[in-house]
């Protein structure tokens, strides 16, 4: 589906919204000081928003601000303010992560657009027709999806799409990765990531960036992007510098106009690139080529372009065609009547004319006088004038009348009707157990011990069941692709007698329902308070596994229905990539499922491959066997084993039966210290 063709550029500050703007975006992006995915950016002040879009309005640009991390139960209120900021202020289109804020946008402003995060990590086109049932107009895809897989989800997409293609490139899945919130607090998924990804994390202990992508650069590929329906060309960089902006804008607007500049492309390259850039994803040529870093020569690079990159957003270039009709009558106001896209306004000046002592006014003079319209977002496309013989009519006038005139077209433009918000009310049923029933996820039947007594539920990856049926079937979140051939494991399964299925993403969830399984909302779906917990249950989830980087307190106070969860054992998975980083090292014949990645400290941190994709596991495992009396009003735990024995696997289980303290290294990850 696609109804417009836009290039969206990102606005990290007033500067960088005037570069944009200046330099022929139709759409920038943009977020206030709470509640979105860059929180180190100077962004913007509520309070000015309405100012903010209008000049952007002004000048035919739309605005969509972003509500893009996860929110917690405390800081519901904040959300709703900011969305009945953005929706009075007319702001075009508000981005999403969290299901909390979908809810709160149908209730309190239901006209409001709604478009899907690329945090949401929406993959599939089952998962695609899923959002606009839930009342999206837009999803934006994952970096990480291949050109066939794109056109195929153009041709079948009920909504439109909009794909990043400049800038940076993180190694992670957007919304399933949590290295920065376990290493340090600083949570992606809550707008604070640290980047430890850029720093080394090597597959051969020698100190390489084996995590550390080069920026992504698809300028060259957007015709062919326009072609297939692609509605939205999204430039990454509200952390950059407006000097970037305006690069990256005029790139793309110059690659959709199928023109060719070389020095530009240089330049686009100098003011900010990692080792230069990548379209190994989109191409389908994953590798060791699509590895980078910020070097030094990358760095200095920029300083020599600066000043001729500053130039392209130095005066405001007409992009709005005005149509005039200025009238002159002996011994009667002036009146200027302007015309612009379907608006119209019209002035008269407080000067009564008179006749001419020496010269008078000609159509020729006052047209040269109506034409400069410089400094303004106008052209004069068409002047209709209508002038009595003999009048005088000073220069002063006439040009006060242009002025005016423009002026009261641009609020007519900017005006928007009235807009009214709903109240919004936050009543929850606490939620209180008594109850923990132990959940453990194993990787594959072999790992399972011989006694699972008092084990209330087995997890098996999809692929790993071959005999067992009285276990619950874990889709990967990694699915791209690979959806037909997944729901076709799951119907197998089932017709086995398979009925339960886990799924940490919204495109697995939907793949089990379609199954005609039930499913339960597990490790990726990032569930941060109790609006989230009642979508889910709205949309048939039998219980989730609340977000890992939840505290055991905040777990405590959510209210609702549904039964929840806490990751109460196991390596938590810390980044799912398509791009295997042990690849830049090793071959897969090499690697036998047994390698890890080693950090500039020398910790290790395994990497377990899973459908396709390469999990990076922490480099310890949580352990809460000995603190099971602080894990309150949770249904159930889950233990999560990944690169245990058998025998280690037994023993686990056993401890968190008896409550025994830990042995050997481990971690109690943000159940206490939780994230920013």
């Amino acid at each position: 589906m696609n109804n417009i063709t836009e290039i969206l550029a990102p606005a990290g500050s007033p500067d960088a919204l005037r570069a944009a703007v200046l330099c022929g975006a139709d759409a920038v992006y943009l977020g206030v000081k709470e509640l979105n995915a860059r929180r180190s950016a100077e962004n913007f002040e509520l309070e000015n928003l309405k100012e903010t879009v209008d000049f952007c309005h002004s000048r035919g640009v739309k605005v969509y601000l972003t509500l893009n991390t996860l929110i917690g139960d405390s800081e519901l209120p904040t959300a709703v303010k900011i969305i009945e900021c953005s929706y009075t202020s007319g702001v075009d289109a508000l981005i999403l992560q969290d299901f909390a804020a979908v809810d709160i946008v149908k209730k309190v402003a239901p006209e409001m657009a709604m478009h899907a995060s690329t945090q949401m990590s929406v993959q599939t086109l089952d998962g695609i027709k899923a959002l606009h049932e839930a009342g999206f107009c837009r999803a934006v895809l994952p970096r990480e999806m291949s050109r066939s897989e794109i056109e195929y989800l153009c041709k079948n997409s009920p909504i439109e799409l909009e794909m990043f293609v400049h800038g940076a490139l993180c190694m992670c899945v957007s919304g399933q990765c949590y290295l920065s919130a376990m290493l340090g607090s600083r949570s992606g998924n809550r707008g604070a990531c640290a980047q430890p990804c850029r720093l080394p994390f090597s597959a051969d202990n020698s100190g390489s960036y084996d995590l550390s992508l080069k920026d992504l650069s698809l300028t060259d590929e957007i015709r062919e992007l326009s072609k297939m329906g692609i509605a939205s060309f999204k430039i990454e960089g509200r952390m950059k510098r407006p000097e970037y902006v305006a690069a990256a804008v005029t790139a793309c607007n110059q690659a959709l106009l199928g023109k060719e500049d070389a020095r530009l492309k240089e330049n686009l390259k100098s003011v900010f690139s990692r080792t230069g850039f990548t379209d190994g994803y989109y191409k389908g040529t994953l590798g060791k080529e699509m590895f980078g870093t910020r070097r030094k020569e990358d760095v200095v690079s920029a300083a020599p372009v600066l000043n001729e990159l500053s130039k392209l957003y130095e005066k405001e270039k007409p992009s709005k065609a005005v149509d005039f009709v200025f009238t002159v009558k002996l011994e009667k106001p002036v009146k200027l009547t302007a015309t612009c896209e379907g608006f119209t306004a019209e002035i008269e000046s407080e000067f009564i004319t008179r006749p001419a002592l020496n010269k008078a006014l000609d159509e020729a003079s006052a047209k040269e006088q109506l034409s400069k319209t410089g400094g303004t977002q106008y052209y004069v496309n068409e002047i209709n004038c209508t002038i009595d013989d003999g009048v005088n009519v000073p220069v002063s006038v006439i040009n006060q009348l242009r002025r005016g005139v423009l002026e009261l077209l641009t609020e007519k433009i900017i005006s928007l009707p009235k807009r009214e918000t709903n109240k919004y009310s936050f009543q929850f049923n606490s939620h209180n157990t008594n109850s923990k029933k132990i959940i453990c996820r194993f990787r594959n039947e072999e790992q399972i011990p011989e006694n699972i007594d008092g084990i209330d539920e087995i997890i098996l990856p999809v692929n790993s069941i071959k005999n067992l049926t009285n276990v619950s079937a874990e889709i990967p979140r990694g699915i791209f692709g690979n959806s037909e051939k997944i729901l076709s494991s799951l119907l197998s399964l089932k017709s086995k007698g398979i009925k339960k299925a886990w799924a940490g993403t919204f495109d697995g969830m939907v793949l089990a329902k379609k199954a005609g399984m039930s499913v339960t909302a597990s490790f990726g779906s990032n569930i941060f308070n109790t609006t989230a917990l009642k979508f889910y249950e709205d949309f048939g989830v039998e219980k989730a596994l609340l977000s890992a980087e939840m505290t055991l307190a905040r777990a405590k106070e959510l209210g609702g229905r549904l039964p929840r969860g806490i990751f109460a054992y196991g390596r938590v998975p810390l980044m799912l990539t398509r791009n295997c980083p042990v690849k830049n090292k090793k071959t897969c014949a090499q690697c036998k499922q047994q390698s890890v990645l080693t950090d500039r400290k020398n910790i290790s941190f395994p990497v377990d491959c899973v459908s396709g994709c390469s999990e990076l596991l922490n480099s310890k495992p949580v352990y809460m066997a000995d603190r099971l009396n602080e894990i309150k009003n949770a249904n159930f735990i889950l233990l999560y084993f990944t690169t245990e024995t058998k025998d280690e696997a037994a023993k686990i289980i056993e401890a968190y039966k008896k409550g025994k303290k830990p042995v050997g290294e481990f971690t109690r990850g943000l159940l206490y210290r939780g994230v920013e």
